[in-house]
């Protein structure tokens, strides 16, 4: 497998890890001090069954990195991966608009009889719907556009009952992934026909943490 194939192949990969965290576009335009905080948190990407025929066909085997751990049950295969930091607004009010940035530890293996895939470096960034963020694939850095729209309205929001201002915990459950245009034009042209289109869900993302809101002004 070329480098280039590689490289689409974890960027397609990576899309789903990167997804629930948000990334350098909403931190980079936000004032200082106006983002809270993620702190004792995880994200677990769950893939369907239509990512597991995309999977299948490439022969591909999944695998944790440490410290992410493989998680396999009666309802599939999943990935959970802990949250190293993380920053933005979970907009309990209203969750499509939420956005940030963060940085997950660990990564996933991705092994083929033509060659083995290692994502790990991954950092994301949810902006207006849409997922983005950069990773590492076999050592080489990836960044890349959006690449997934996280159906945020989908999910299912848990917030712990706090006073006004201080830390809570918040769950984000179920959020479907579905591909982006770009993503499946550049997996079309790599591969030939893609075998997902942009209604596809490729994958679920439940995420957990503990947000601390930023001081008052």
């Amino acid at each position: 497998m070329s480098a280039t194939r590689r490289s689409v192949l974890g960027a397609a990969m990576a899309g789903p890890l990167l997804a629930q965290f948000t990334g350098a576009a909403s931190a980079a335009t936000a004032e200082p001090g106006t983002l809270g905080t993620v702190s004792e948190g995880w994200v677990e990407v769950r893939w369907t069954e239509q990512a597991q025929v995309l999977l299948d066909r490439f022969q591909a085997v999944v695998e944790a990195v440490a410290p992410a751990q493989l998680v396999r049950d009666a309802q599939g295969g999943a990935i959970r991966f802990p949250v190293r930091s993380g920053q933005g607004d979970p907009s309990a009010a209203d969750p499509p608009r939420a956005h940030g940035d963060g940085r997950l530890d660990g990564g996933v293996d991705i092994r083929t009889p033509d060659g083995n895939v290692r994502v790990t470096g991954l950092e994301g960034a949810l902006q207006d719907g849409l997922a983005s963020g950069k990773c590492v694939v076999n050592g080489v850095d990836l960044g890349h556009q959006a690449v997934v729209r996280p159906g945020l309205d989908k999910g299912v929001l848990k917030t712990d009952s706090v006073p006004l201002g201080k830390p809570m915990k918040v769950r984000m459950t179920d959020v479907p992934l579905r591909p982006t245009p770009e993503l499946v034009e550049t997996f079309s042209n790599t591969f030939g026909d893609a075998g997902f289109t942009t209604d596809t869900v490729l994958a679920h993302v439940t995420a957990e943490g503990v947000y601390t809101p930023p001081p008052k002004a």
